[in-house]
């Protein structure tokens, strides 16, 4: 992966935190809380997706849809054992 590659991937992966702090309402993790986040959600939305054939798309807004819903779960699955 080059240097382009991955100010991308950290690029999606901070927005895509970011995104699912703002949709389950919580104050986030910080910058780089979001951006772990954000990187392993769009693990998370990859392996989801494709274990269940579903297409989103390609290029950036693809990955950030996919990776966005990735980690509005992982963000719940952390709240839940959080609360535990």
């Amino acid at each position: 992966m080059h240097g382009s590659g991955i100010l991308v991937l950290l690029l999606v992966g901070l927005v895509a935190g970011w995104l699912a702090g703002q949709i389950v309402r919580g104050r986030g993790f910080g910058l780089i809380g979001d951006l772990v986040v954000g990187v392993v959600g769009a693990f998370i939305g990859n392996w989801i997706f494709g274990a269940l054939g579903i297409f989103i798309g390609m290029g950036l807004i693809g990955a950030v849809i996919s990776a966005t819903i990735g980690a509005v779960i992982l963000v719940a699955i952390i709240r839940l054992v959080r609360r535990a």
